[in-house]
C-alpha cells in the first residue's frame, strides 16, 4: 500500500503522485494471484496433502516421469503448489514453477469456454448446423462398409493400411455445433471416413479459415449424434473457426482479449516468445523439435495448440469452479458453466476403451456422473480434461475444488495417484 502525507501539491508533484498511483495499479493487476491458505482453513489435511509429494517422487524414482508440477485449490484458496523432479535432464535443471508445458488437448476446454461465451451472447446456438457459418459443411456423407447394402455399418477403428471396401451414404442430418463440442459429429474421429481421407501435412501458412474446405470434404465416420468418438485434431478447430466468424477476430485474438487477459493468464501462448523458450520442459530421449523448433504458426488450433504454465491453468480452472468469475471479471454465468460441465450425451460416452462406466461428456470436458462405477477419484459432477503429453486438470463444484497436474509424459498411474492423493486429503 502506498500512503502520502497531507501537503500542498504543485502541478509537477501531483503528476508524480498520479504516476506512482498508476504504477501501483499496474502492479496490482500484474500480481493477480489465487490467495494462499493453510489446508486446514479449507477443510483439507496438510499431512494428507503431503502424500502428493510422496507419490510423485515414487514415480520419478521409478522412471515413470522425469518431473511434474502439482496444484490444488479449495474454496478459492491455494493450498498446494509443488514442483517435482527435472524439467531438463541433460542440463540437470530442476522443475521451475514457471515452466512452460505443451498443453495438447488440455487446450480444448479453453475452446469450450469461448464457445459458451458466444452462446451467452446469442451469436451461436449449440443446435445450429455448422453449415450456417461455414457453408462447405452442408450435404456431408458418411463412410460405411460396402456389404451388406441393406445395413449402413461404420466400423470404429480402421487400419489405414488395410481399408475395407466401402461406400458413401448421405448424412441423416447436418452436423451441429453441439455434435462437435461433444465429439459426436463423426468428423475426423478415427473411423472409416478418416481412413479414406488419409493424412496430409498442413501447409505452413495455413489458417483456420483456409483449412475449412478440406475438413468439409471429409467423409464422416458415423451418422451425426449416433456415437461418441474423439476427434483429436479437427472437430474443435471447426468450432474455433465459427468463433472467428461470429466474433470478427482471429481465435488467438479472441482468447487473448476475452479469456487470457481477464484471468491474468500471462504465460499462455500459441506461439511461445523466443525469450521464454528456455522455460520449456524438455523430455529426455524424445524428439520434441516439431513443437520447440517450428516457426510461428498462424493456425490457432483449439484442439491442441496452446502452451501454458500450471499457475495460468489454475486460474482458468478456478474461474470455472467460481461459476465463471475470477479477479472481479465474469467470463460466463454460473448456468453456462453448469451447461458446459454437464453430461450432454446421455449414455453415449464410454471412453476411449468403449467400456467406461459412470462417466458422461459435456462441452469439451469429461463429466463424472457416478464416482463409484466410474472409479474416478472425483465427486459426482466434477468435470475436466487432459492432454496427450500428460497434463490433466479438473473442477469439482461439489467440493469447490480444482486440481492441476502438469506432466510432459503420459503416465496413467501417476495421474491416478495424484487424483487419489487429492481426494483423500479432503477431511471436511
Amino acid at each position: 500500500m502506498i500512503s502520502f502525507s497531507l501537503k500542498i501539491f504543485t502541478k509537477s508533484s501531483m503528476v508524480a503522485v498520479l504516476s506512482l498511483l498508476s504504477i501501483a495499479v499496474v502492479n496490482l493487476a500484474v500480481a493477480a494471484d489465487i490467495p494462499r491458505a493453510a489446508p486446514e482453513e479449507v477443510g483439507m489435511s496438510s499431512d494428507r496433502l503431503e502424500q502428493i509429494n510422496t507419490v510423485m517422487q515414487r514415480h520419478i524414482d521409478a522412471g515413470d516421469v522425469q518431473g511434474a508440477i502439482t496444484v490444488v485449490a479449495r474454496h478459492g484458496k491455494l493450498v498446494h503448489f509443488e514442483t517435482h523432479g527435472l524439467m531438463d535432464v541433460d542440463n540437470n535443471r530442476a522443475m521451475d514453477p514457471e515452466a512452460i508445458f505443451i498443453m495438447m488437448s488440455s487446450t480444448k476446454p479453453v475452446l469450450g469456454v469461448a464457445a459458451m461465451m458466444m452462446v451467452e451472447e446469442g451469436l451461436i446456438r449449440p443446435e445450429d448446423p455448422v453449415s450456417m457459418y461455414i457453408p462447405e459443411f452442408s450435404d456431408m456423407q458418411v463412410a460405411v462398409l460396402k456389404e451388406s447394402v441393406n445395413e449402413n455399418i461404420s466400423p470404429y477403428n480402421v487400419d489405414r493400411q488395410n481399408i475395407p471396401e466401402h461406400r458413401l451414404v448421405p448424412a441423416h442430418r447436418d452436423i451441429t455445433i453441439h455434435d462437435l463440442l461433444t465429439h459426436t459429429s463423426g468428423l475426423a474421429s478415427g473411423g472409416l471416413g478418416s481412413a479414406i481421407q488419409g493424412f496430409s501435412q498442413r501447409d505452413p501458412d495455413a489458417t483456420l479459415e483456409s483449412e475449412m474446405p478440406r475438413y468439409a470434404s471429409y467423409a464422416l465416420d458415423f451418422q451425426p449424434g449416433s456415437r461418441w468418438a474423439y476427434s483429436p485434431g479437427v472437430g474443435l478447430d471447426v468450432v474455433a473457426r465459427i468463433v472467428e466468424v461470429v466474433s470478427g477476430q482471429t481465435f488467438e485474438e479472441f482468447l487473448q482479449e476475452r479469456i487470457f487477459d481477464p484471468l491474468d493468464m500471462s504465460n499462455t501462448y500459441f506461439n511461445v516468445p523466443s525469450e521464454y523458450q528456455n522455460r520449456r520442459v524438455i523430455i529426455a530421449d524424445r524428439d520434441m523439435s516439431r513443437f520447440l523448433d517450428r516457426p510461428p504458426t498462424s493456425y490457432f488450433s483449439a484442439s491442441g495448440g496452446l502452451s501454458s504454465t500450471a499457475e495460468d491453468y489454475l486460474k482458468f480452472e478456478q474461474m470455472l469452479v467460481n461459476g465463471g468469475e475470477l479477479f472481479g471479471n465474469r467470463l460466463l454465468s454460473p448456468r453456462s458453466v453448469r451447461m458446459m460441465g454437464s453430461n450432454q450425451i446421455g449414455d453415449l460416452y464410454r471412453g476411449f476403451s468403449r467400456n467406461q462406466e459412470g462417466m458422461g461428456f459435456g462441452y469439451t470436458v469429461g463429466v463424472t456422473v457416478d464416482p463409484i462405477t466410474s472409479n474416478a477419484r472425483r465427486s459426482g459432477g466434477a468435470f475436466g480434461w487432459g492432454g496427450a503429453f500428460g497434463t490433466r486438470s479438473w473442477t469439482d463444484p461439489e467440493e469447490e475444488l480444482t486440481a492441476v497436474l502438469f506432466l510432459q509424459q503420459p503416465h496413467s498411474r501417476t495421474q491416478y495417484d495424484f487424483e487419489n492423493a487429492v481426494q483423500q486429503a479432503i477431511v471436511e
